[in-house]
């Protein structure tokens, strides 16, 4: 049989396929004979050819599948449910790089505290913890101060969703009562933070940035927000993230980018990276699925640590794919997310893909005599100067600076995976039809993907996965005799990377000629986070670009 390629031949494949498979609602349709002309049809649409016979025979199993699906379809299976197939990063054989936990973060012996706090805006973790240990500050006034700093300033950068102000002050109290009691908890311990409003927090709307979950409430804290508040932390805000963890745009508007208003903060953890690059939050929890850490912190000039898959539980967060879904801080430093992720990481008994694996991490001197660092050497080119300057800085500190290229390998085409588990996420918003209700509507946006998705043949989905396994397998092999490698944070790395499970650290290196933060991407060992955050550390404290804060002239 030939391949029928004719926009109308293919339009109307479709549509039968559609049929078969029961996409579209009639309480009919299961009713309606599938026919050898309708099967020929969607073997055009597919790029599959089987004979007169062989299509016959498939007639009955078709229609038996189609009622397998409109039955499955009737189940209540809400976005928290996974399936029941778990990813693993790791090769065959793999050790983790790290063989005990250990985390000394660096020591600050004084903080100096103007008289108006404004200073306070951008102090890093440690900084502030200083000051509300030594009791400079109380935790109260510092999270009176980040909450208004928030209100003041997102009327115009539209990174906050909703306060959590009430919860915020009682914690904040609690905090300060147990400092001067003497009970202190550690270096988060009164801090204010913000998380991205895919984790759900008591009492507060959950909306996912979305127009048809802008009511949610769902009643319960997700493992991260616990986890902080049981190191002390105090949230006081939800922020923004574009719809359904896609872009800047969300029901309220566009996320704006505090060093330029008339640019959008990229996403999807756009609050989370907009707030921080404000001076409105010491730090925020964001997510990454496909660069949505990465994506943000580059436009806003924050460092963001997208952990290893399977670091962190994703108890209480919503699912766009689980499979590559991550949780991770966007911070000042990258010492700043070492302090976070210490809280974070590990198993909690409910997120059954976090897999327990030690974090090693001892702030580093100023070198990185000894280390070897990869770097993907047709990545790097003459018009990223900023990138090229950063091997340079590398080598200057000491790092062995070693040539690669990771895995080549269909990246994109791979991609299936996340629209497959995407569609299946929101499975409802496309048979219910409130898909319409998004925001975005283009053809690129979230409800043509989840349409499109119901397309993707079980088979392919399952073939996609094969080849991330053949992918971790090649990239292990690449980079397991380094420390870890760099590339430019926009590359075919991003893709593998998140595909893979790598963990990574994006963090500025310089400015662009319009003024705007660049930055470049440090790709660690799965579970090798301590290396990674060292390396970073010393490169930051040796640049001083994440030091650099927006004028805020509006």
């Amino acid at each position: 049989m030939k391949l029928l390629t004719t926009k109308n031949i293919v339009v109307a494949a479709a549509c039968i396929l559609s049929f078969i498979l029961g996409s579209f609602i009639s309480e009919k349709a299961d009713e309606l004979k599938i026919t050898t002309a309708m099967v020929k049809q969607v073997q055009a649409l597919l790029g599959l050819e089987f004979t007169d016979a062989e299509t016959d025979s498939m007639l009955n199993d078709l229609t038996d599948q189609r009622k397998n699906l409109a039955e499955i379809r009737k189940l209540d299976i809400p976005n928290s449910i996974s399936p029941a197939l778990d990813f693993n990063p790791m090769p065959v054989g793999y050790r983790f790089p790290d063989k005990a936990n250990y985390f000394k973060p660096g020591t600050i012996n004084g903080v100096p505290l103007s008289a108006d706090k404004q200073e306070l805006a951008f102090y890093n973790i440690r900084e502030l913890a200083w000051l509300l240990k030594t009791r400079k500050i109380t935790s109260v006034e510092l999270t009176r101060y980040f909450i208004d700093r928030l209100k003041k300033y997102d009327s115009t950068l539209l990174n906050v969703i909703s306060f959590t102000e009430e919860r915020a002050l009682k914690q904040a109290a609690k905090a300060d009562a147990e400092i001067k009691a003497g009970k202190y908890r550690g270096l988060l311990h009164g801090i204010p933070f913000g998380a991205k409003d895919l984790l759900s927090a008591k009492g507060r709307k959950t909306t996912w940035g979305s127009v048809a979950y802008k009511d949610q409430q769902i009643e319960l804290d997700a493992t991260v927000i616990t986890r902080l508040e049981n190191e002390g932390a105090v949230l006081i805000a939800k922020t923004t993230l574009g719809e359904l963890a896609m872009g800047d745009v969300w029901f309220g508007g566009k996320t704006k980018n505090p060093w330029n208003i008339k640019r959008g903060s990229s996403g999807s953890s756009a609050g989370s990276a907009s707030a921080v690059a404000a001076g409105c939050l010491p730090f925020a929890i964001g997510s990454e699925t496909l660069g949505s850490i990465v994506s943000p912190s580059t436009e806003c000039g924050t460092t963001g640590l997208r952990p290893t898959f399977g670091r962190v539980s994703k108890y209480g967060a919503m699912a766009l794919s689980w499979s590559m879904d991550k949780l991770g801080p966007i911070a000042r430093s990258a010492e700043d997310c070492a302090i976070v992720f210490n809280a974070i990481m590990g198993p909690d008994g409910k997120d059954q893909s976090v897999i327990e694996a030690p974090f090693n991490y001892i702030s580093p001197g100023g070198t990185l005599q000894g280390m070897r660092i990869g770097y993907i050497k047709s990545a790097f080119s003459a018009k990223g100067v900023n990138d090229s300057l950063t091997l340079m800085k590398l080598k200057e500190l000491g790092a062995e600076l070693i040539p690669i290229e990771i895995p080549k390998m269909p990246y994109g085409d791979m991609l299936i995976v996340l629209s497959a588990e995407a569609g299946a996420a929101f499975s409802d918003l496309t048979l219910s039809n409130r898909d319409d209700l998004l925001v975005q509507q283009g053809r690129s946006a979230w409800p043509n993907t989840f349409r499109s998705a119901r397309f993707i043949p079980a088979v392919e989905y399952i073939q996609a996965n094969r080849a991330r396994t053949m992918l971790i397998q090649k990239l292990h092999e690449t980079i397991k005799d380094l420390d870890l490698y760099v590339a430019p944070s926009f590359s075919n790395n991003l893709l593998a990377t998140n595909l893979s499970g790598h963990p990574a650290v994006v963090l500025p290196n310089g400015f662009n000629k319009d003024g705007l933060p660049t930055s470049i991407t440090f790709t660690g060992q799965l579970f090798g986070e301590g290396k990674l955050l060292q390396a970073a550390e010393v490169y930051q404290k040796a640049t001083t670009f994440n030091q650099k804060h927006p004028q805020m002239n509006f």
